[in-house]
């Protein structure tokens, strides 16, 4: 599996839209046909200009004047929360989690939709496999936090957990490996437990 470390790695590309002249009645038919309770709705540009929702829907059906047409610019919720292609999945999940969102429009540079993100897109990164995260965390460590010879690690990775045990020269580097080692993606929770041996030339535990 090749690194999740981005919103564009686990988003879905096809996206149900409506423009902003979609009638009530077409929006409704869509969500049905889709099984969706959103949709994102697009200015002519095709930049994100608001989502309508199945609440958007029942509230302006309630108080609806039936004898007009009611549209998908009309009921919208402005401005809509969206997440760049580019974003993190840490920070999509934050957006969400502040949000109380199910799922967020996905845009380029420019706004423009490009995919959609839900929970469960979100939560793929811990079907990784253990292999590929201890890889990625061996390398990471020996690269670019311990000098050669100057400590031994080892990590070892049973379903998303994270073991670390060997031998380090101070207490310190202990909390910046976990630190390092919960940002890999994939990674559930990590334990540690070094032995700290003082350099010969003096130091401190």
């Amino acid at each position: 599996m090749k690194h999740l470390r981005t919103v564009d790695d686990v988003m879905t590309h096809a996206v149900i839209s409506v423009d902003r002249g979609a009638p009530f009645k077409d929006v409704v038919e869509t969500m049905r046909q889709w099984r969706i309770s959103a949709l994102p709705v697009l200015a002519e540009d095709g930049r994100v200009a608001g989502v309508v929702s199945e609440a958007d829907l029942l509230l302006k059906a309630q108080g609806a004047d039936e004898s007009r047409a009611v549209t998908a610019g009309e009921l919208m919720t402005v401005p809509a929360v969206t997440v760049r292609k580019d974003a993190t999945i840490s920070g999509a999940a934050r957006l969400m989690a502040r949000g109380h969102l199910k799922r967020l429009p996905v845009v380029d540079g420019d706004g423009r939709l490009v995919g959609l993100v839900s929970r469960g897109d979100l939560l793929k990164i811990y079907l990784r496999p253990d292999a590929d995260i201890g890889e990625e965390l061996r390398e990471l460590i020996m690269a670019e936090l311990i000098p050669a010879g100057s400590a031994e690690v080892h990590v070892h990775v049973a379903n998303g957990i994270v073991y670390l045990h060997g031998s380090i020269p101070n207490a310190t580097l202990r909390d910046v490996l976990m630190r390092v080692a919960r940002t890999v993606p994939g990674v559930v929770d990590v334990t540690a437990q070094f032995d700290v041996e003082v350099p010969a030339w003096g130091g401190r535990r």
